[in-house]
């Protein structure tokens, strides 16, 4: 095993070095960077000031000393430039838009210098927020993990039981009204029945038991332990809820179908045979290797409900977290924060599945790694 979590660990480093080339060849070549918008918004503030100018009676007058400042000017000329709304603007001001964003360097030494940095987990500075990246990710942290540990817990605590009774009693009027329940819950997007819990219960048409916005309320700080516990539950009750909704089913069908493949094997049977009560032959054998398979699917559906899962609900809730943050950096094409969550997460992503693989052997120790062909 040993062996086998060295090769792993090492094999982290050409592995994140692979995702994030092809991702950063992927955002580079798509169009709207952020020299493209400041070069937009330039022109948005010239023609918005070109407007104010003719309605103050100055339609006469020569460019503006400010537009003149941004790098617009009469004589200037950027018709051969590669960025679209370039159109009249100081080829000078342009290049130092490239030097202060770092395109005015090839595109492999910019990807060199930015895995150099990741590496040694400096992240930079945000282009329009003007913090460190990894300042932002710690800030809003606290919300995605909020989100993802709540949902996850409640997501297994649910499901595992759930599955498991379902496929003991496999058939039956249980089973089937609780598969009704769960393809119901299954088919219902978590962000609809969001804004079905705000219209409910929290002040859109009938009752107004929790609030809307925020995952504490204002003075937080000031209030007595127990009040900021009970404050935060408050907050979190309806996105965790919307979350898990969703969530269970999945894992609810998966645990059933993965025990009744276990519950219809002959050592099953064998171990009847021998006198073994049913729930003895259900948790000491059969659980042990129906849960290898939902073990295996953890770190793919924790990183999903940890950072993806949650942007709808963190939108609909006014929940600043991860996934509004990685959202929004897309849209404004904040390259810094794009690759630095990005080389967060995926760095994280694989490291959950070596966690996975220990958890492997720890619920069966007769797996050995190393001898997988």
């Amino acid at each position: 095993m040993g062996s086998y979590l060295l090769k792993r660990i090492l094999l982290i480093f050409p592995t994140l070095f692979g995702i994030m080339l092809i991702n950063f060849l992927i955002v580079q070549a798509a169009p709207g960077g952020p020299v493209e918008q400041v070069l937009a918004k330039v022109q948005g503030m010239d023609v918005d000031a070109t407007a104010r100018a003719s309605g103050a009676g100055m339609s006469e007058t020569g460019p503006s000393s400010s537009a003149h400042n941004m790098g617009l000017g009469s004589g200037s000329s950027a018709g051969s430039s590669k960025y679209r709304g370039a159109q009249g603007l100081d080829p000078e001001f342009i290049a130092e838009l490239e030097k202060q964003f770092g395109f005015d360097k090839p595109l492999g030494e910019r990807f060199i210098m930015m895995m150099g940095n990741y590496l040694r987990f400096d992240f930079g500075e945000s282009y329009y927020r003007d913090v460190n990246v990894l300042d932002l990710v710690l800030e809003k942290l606290p919300v995605s993990i909020s989100l993802g540990l709540w949902s996850t817990l409640i997501i297994y605590l649910i499901s595992i039981p759930l599955g498991i009774k379902k496929a003991v009693r496999d058939g039956t009027p249980f089973d089937v009204w609780s598969s009704g329940v769960v393809f119901v819950g299954y088919a219902i997007p978590s962000f609809l029945f969001a804004i079905l819990l705000i219209i409910f219960f929290a002040g859109g048409r009938y009752l107004d038991l929790f609030p809307l916005r925020g995952l504490v309320s204002d003075g937080f700080e000031s209030m007595a332990w127990y009040q900021q516990i009970f404050d935060y539950l408050w907050h979190i009750t309806l996105p965790v809820l919307s979350i898990v909704i969703s969530g269970f089913a999945g894992l609810t069908m998966l645990t059933k179908n993965s025990f009744l493949d276990e519950i219809n094997k002959n050592y099953v049977m064998t171990a009847k045979s021998k006198g073994l009560t049913e729930k003895s032959v259900l948790y000491r054998h059969v659980f042990r290797n129906a849960m290898l398979i939902v073990i295996a699917g953890f770190p793919s559906a924790f990183i999903s409900i940890f950072f993806t899962g949650s942007l709808l609900i963190e939108i609909i809730f006014s929940l600043d977290g991860l996934g509004l943050l990685g959202f929004e950096a897309t849209i404004n094409r904040d390259y810094p924060v794009i690759f630095g969550t990005l080389f967060f997460f995926t760095l994280l992503g694989l490291i959950m599945k070596i966690i996975s693989d220990v958890l492997y052997v720890l619920v069966d120790p007769r797996i050995d790694f190393n001898k997988r062909g």
